[in-house]
């Protein structure tokens, strides 16, 4: 069962995901275009942010990746090569150098014009981890000094601008005076502090250090990474989770009182991988210890409450299920149900084949519902819950990029986990 996802991902990647990102290169401009509506038309002008163009450069550093391991070969059954990903990664990472660093002020932009030039000049913690999400990765591909130096700048200006005493702050103006969270806020309030951007400043410390780990280099940041990120578990542990609801908080004021009632089927889901990938990486047995279990049970209650009909609902909202599927919601999933699989392997558990079951039934749900099979697309952004397409959803945007699909691809390849694993 694993096997056959494993094939029929590769084969999605590569002949799919891969040449349609490719397609959206803008030659004249630089980085990649913008928008490709859900009619599929394509707006050379629409703006560019710069989550993602970051989320572009770290796809095809990790595609090159999946090369050096083995796992893709080149080149791919439509003719392409290394060379073209390598192009692609250097297109996005020119961009992101060029066109979103701020030099003056330090870290990036919100967004660009198709031009190039700052549009959204506004900073903000998301976007920044980002940024040093995808550097970290392109730096692993390629070896690039400078972008490990832009990279180890972002970590910086995260650590001096974006943070206090308690925990990760949200947004800022161009010089990093503090502004209204509006971007990542939703439901009806304005967030001091979301669990989603402490979720992917996590993510990004982690993938920084385990490539300077794997390089062998920066080993006092090394150290300082490792601290950061035992002060986010921490504060995942004390503060975002909740022990009665077996689930995370979302939205918080100053000091982490919820401000809604809801629950984010999707960031559960991813969390219960991401957070343990993290602490793979990390390598502190007593943080493992006392993570893992709650890591277990995220896993345990979106199976539970939110895997219905071969797919997971968006989230609950006052006790009332919004019942739309989210493209990138059924990628964490499966991602998340095939790591609950092999921890509880690994455990000797009886839960493995219900979660690989769970796993293989949402991805046959993408495969059926999500991917879009008309020439020129990609993945329709939501479905409602019979399953039909809706036409408010780009195809491409600001948001909608090859992350979640392509790593949900990458990472099944060789287990979700860094390192060996339980053999399966």
């Amino acid at each position: 069962m694993l096997q056959n996802m494993k094939n029929e991902m590769l084969t999605h990647l590569t002949d799919s995901i891969i040449p349609f990102w490719l397609g959206l290169k803008d030659t004249e401009f630089g980085g990649f275009y913008g928008l490709l509506t859900y009619d599929l038309k394509l707006d050379k002008k629409a703006e560019k942010g710069c989550i993602l163009n970051s989320r572009i450069l770290w796809f095809f550093s990790n595609v090159l990746l999946l090369s050096d391991e083995g796992r893709l070969t080149f080149p791919t059954r439509n003719g392409i090569t290394r060379s073209d990903i390598e192009d692609a990664c250097r297109h996005a990472y020119l961009f992101l150098r060029d066109h979103f660093l701020d030099r003056e002020n330090g870290g990036v932009y919100w967004s660009c014009s198709y031009s190039g030039d700052a549009k959204d000049d506004s900073k903000h913690t998301y976007n920044q981890s980002f940024a040093l999400y995808a550097l970290a990765s392109y730096y692993d591909a390629v070896r690039d000094e400078e972008s490990l130096e832009i990279a180890s700048s972002l970590r910086r200006i995260i650590e001096e601008k974006c943070r206090d005493a308690q925990g990760y702050l949200e947004a800022f103006t161009i010089d990093f005076s503090p502004t209204d969270n509006e971007k990542l806020s939703e439901n009806g309030v304005e967030a001091y502090r979301t669990m989603n951007t402490l979720l992917h400043v996590y993510e990004a410390y982690s993938e920084y250090l385990r490539v300077i780990k794997k390089a062998g280099c920066l080993k006092d940041e090394q150290e300082a990474v490792k601290d950061n990120m035992r002060f986010m578990l921490d504060v995942f542990a004390k503060k975002i989770y909740n022990p009665d609801k077996r689930r995370q908080e979302v939205f918080f004021d100053k000091d982490y009182n919820p401000l809604i009632d809801l629950h984010s089927y999707g960031h559960d889901i991813e969390s219960s991988w991401l957070i343990d990938r993290g602490l793979e990486i990390l390598d502190d047995p007593s943080y493992s210890k006392r993570i893992r279990p709650l890591l277990k049970e995220l896993a345990a209650r979106i199976y539970e409450r939110a895997y219905t009909g071969h797919s997971l609902m968006n989230e609950c909202e006052k006790g009332v299920d919004d019942e739309t599927r989210i493209w990138w919601v059924q990628a964490e999933a499966v991602l998340g149900f095939v790591n609950a699989h092999e921890r509880a392997a690994g455990e000797g558990s009886a839960a493995v084949s219900k979660y690989l079951e769970a796993a293989a039934d949402v991805w046959g749900y993408i495969k059926e519902n999500i991917i879009d099979k008309r020439p020129g697309s990609e993945w329709y952004a939501k479905v409602d819950k019979d399953g039909n397409p809706d036409p408010s959803g780009d195809i491409v945007e600001p948001w909608k990029c090859p992350y979640h699909n392509g790593r949900m691809c990458i990472y099944i390849q060789g287990g979700i986990q860094p390192g060996a694993r339980v053999a399966i």
